[in-house]
């Protein structure tokens, strides 16, 4: 019962915001927070400096998401007829922003070390990938009941 409530809140909270797509992703932000924080259970000590850390760390992660790896799939759609050459040069763009990726989780790794037990560490991610399913599963869920409408 305990694990049903914040998986409720977070899809009831979702619901009332789906129409609104800027304040949806805030909720979804707050959903996650409170999702994480309770998962892990995480006291007001450890999330006062995990969640400053854990934000640095989306933040980077999302810059390079929306910035290098969007570049760089906008130009495969725009030329699926490339070059070998320009090819060669998107895979090197898109294997630098993984990397980047790989290198911004060893340092949020590095950097919840001095905050969390190893064992929360571990927890986090498969919190991360349970957070992740059921959002997926919420809008889902939304798109098909707005197709039903149609």
């Amino acid at each position: 019962m305990k694990r049903l409530i914040p998986i409720l809140v977070l899809l009831i909270g979702l619901s009332s915001y789906a129409q609104r797509d800027g304040r949806m992703n805030e909720r979804i932000k707050a959903q996650k927070v409170a999702f994480i924080t309770e998962k892990l259970s995480l006291t007001a000590e450890e999330a006062q400096q995990f969640w400053p850390i854990y934000n640095a760390f989306e933040e980077k992660r999302e810059g390079i998401k929306s910035g290098k790896l969007r570049e760089v799939k906008m130009k495969i759609r725009q030329n699926s007829d490339m070059s070998d050459s320009e090819a060669s040069k998107l895979l090197e763009q898109i294997l630098n922003a993984e990397n980047e990726i790989h290198n911004a989780k060893m340092k949020l790794a590095e950097d919840l070390k001095s905050v969390l037990s190893p064992k929360k560490i571990i927890r986090l991610r498969a919190t991360e990938d349970e957070f992740n399913r059921e959002l997926l599963k919420h809008l889902k869920k939304m798109r098909e009941r707005r197709m039903n409408k149609n």
